[in-house]
């Protein structure tokens, strides 16, 4: 896809970023990375996915907010993809402006569908999914193969949990061992017939987008994570981190997030 722009990055991303384009970006930040008071896009929504709750983005929101972003951190109950997208809606209707949609794992599945919203200047895909329309969030995974450290517990209540034994090596792999025990003590099941509900829209269709992409993901076939973001003629941005990368790498995250929101902010002048 010409549209596919595959831009390789390790910690030193941001360096990576500055170095092009200066003049652009010159314009839509002061020398303090501060975003200029002139910048249309400067609200963020951030989506978190299953297994997790919306605490996990606390190093990306401190990262965001110090630049001058306005963000707004979703609460998914993950007890259905039409109570999630509801979720996010509301928080999208609070917002005073355009915003930059965010989702890391299922929280793609809940962007795409809910991220039509007129006021989505552009999406963000954090190691994420990206269904179409008409497509189900479990057949994105059809033709590869889960990596096996990534192992799920299925509860006779339909509710899954990630196997606790298997938590930091699926998850949280380049976290410690504190971290790693106490999010999976604290992990939110998700009622896994949500993998099965079909999308009605498709905001990668019509919204720029850009994906950060964790090179040590084991919950996702790395091929399928590049798949599905050249399908959706995704900016990526590779970083070597566990699928906890929203968590580990914040900076880089909130990199790539702002990058998207002064490319929407320049594509709105």
């Amino acid at each position: 896809m010409s549209l596919f722009r595959n831009v390789r990055t390790v910690l030193a991303a941001a360096a990576v970023a500055a170095s092009f384009p200066l003049a652009a970006s010159a314009q839509t930040a002061d020398h303090n990375g501060h975003i200029a008071a002139t910048q249309p896009v400067r609200n963020v929504v951030l989506v978190h996915g299953a297994f997790a709750d919306g605490s996990g983005w606390r190093g990306v929101y401190d990262e965001l907010t110090g630049r001058g972003y306005r963000v707004t951190i979703v609460q998914n109950p993950l007890t259905s993809l039409a109570d999630d997208v509801a979720a996010t809606k509301r928080a999208i209707a609070r917002l005073d402006g355009p915003a930059i949609l965010v989702g890391h794992s299922w929280g793609g599945t809940v962007i795409t569908e809910g991220g039509v919203d007129p006021k989505v200047a552009g999406l963000v895909y954090v190691s994420a999914l990206s269904p179409d329309a008409g497509e189900t969030t479990a057949q994105q995974y059809q033709g590869f193969v889960t990596p096996p450290e990534f192992v799920l517990d299925t509860q006779s209540d339909g509710f899954g949990f990630i196997d606790l034994a298997k938590f930091k090596a699926g998850f949280a792999a380049d976290t410690t061992d504190s971290d790693a025990a106490f999010m999976r003590d604290s992990q939110v099941p998700i009622n896994m017939s949500a993998f099965g509900t079909k999308l009605t829209q498709a905001a990668w269709r019509s919204k720029p987008s850009w994906a950060v992409i964790a090179t040590d993901d084991k919950a996702f076939d790395q091929r399928m994570l590049q798949h599905m973001a050249k399908r959706i003629g995704a900016k990526v941005t590779e970083v070597p981190a566990s699928h906890a990368v929203f968590m580990t790498q914040p900076k880089v995250v909130a990199d790539v997030i702002d990058q998207a929101a002064q490319a929407a902010s320049r594509s709105s002048k």
